[in-house]
């Protein structure tokens, strides 16, 4: 009688076993799929992902590109300031065009390039090559005065940005964390424009082009980015992990043009 229930017993684990392997890749589908209904949630953004969104290096170097240009060429062609004008918006355009046909983010080029043609028709409408940069001592020094404005009305302009972009209005002034890390990285860009003033308007009155414009580039490019680097470490060291994860977040798409 031993006999049939061990045959028995062994056609069970057989059938088992087909069973398994028919279903197996039924099993391992389900596996992978959402337990719910509710649409996936869009993957948190990461620093490398912020600072891509910003435009990253490229962008930088680009805006820089057209201010190295005319230094160059005002001095390669013996001071003929037309034709380094004329450089110098040429190759603004040209990075314009190119990151165009590329599809590439024009919002930072479309700004240095209008920064440029306004300096540019200064620099032609005055006839002096220096003037070429009194358009962004001017802007520095609004910008300057305005950052530091809100600051001191205890509004900080990044604050209130961030209050537009997430659409959560005031809600961030409530918080003294938030609004204590947004006054400091808007602190931060405050010193970005007085140190730029600092050195560069000196050496805008006492007339030296060269010092001048190589201030212009040594402050521009490489001081942004440490700019932005010290505002966001700032900001990140100021606000709780899940807060500023929120806030990365919200900034990076906007900044990517997607909706969060």
């Amino acid at each position: 009688m031993a006999e049939p229930t061990s045959r028995r017993d062994q056609l069970d684990e057989d059938l088992n076993e087909k069973l398994v392997e028919i279903l197996k890749p039924e099993l391992e589908a389900a596996a992978t799929e959402p337990a719910s209904d509710e649409p996936a949630k869009p993957a948190r953004s990461t620093d490398k992902d912020f600072f891509q969104a910003l435009g990253g290096w490229g962008a930088l170097l680009d805006i820089g590109l057209p201010w190295i240009a005319f230094l160059v060429a005002y001095a390669v062609t013996d001071h003929k300031l037309q034709l380094s004008l004329i450089i110098a918006v040429g190759i603004a355009a040209v990075i314009a065009v190119v990151r165009l046909v590329r599809r590439q983010q024009l919002r930072n080029i479309v700004g240095g390039f209008i920064g440029v043609l306004i300096s540019a028709w200064v620099a032609n409408r005055t006839g002096n090559a220096k003037d070429f940069y009194v358009p962004g001592l001017l802007t520095n020094l609004g910008y300057g005065a305005l950052y530091l404005i809100t600051v001191l009305v205890r509004w900080p302009l990044f604050g209130v940005l961030y209050g537009v972009i997430t659409q959560t209005g005031t809600a961030w002034r409530r918080d003294p964390a938030m609004l204590k890390g947004f006054s400091r990285a808007t602190l931060v860009f405050v010193g970005l424009f007085a140190i730029r003033l600092i050195v560069q308007v000196p050496l805008y009155f006492t007339g030296s082009l060269n010092a001048l414009g190589i201030a212009k580039i040594g402050l521009g490019l490489p001081f942004y980015a440490l700019a932005i680097w010290l505002a966001y470490a700032v900001l990140r060291g100021s606000l709780p992990a899940e807060k500023w994860d929120e806030a990365r977040d919200h900034i990076t798409h906007l900044l990517k043009g997607n909706k969060k």
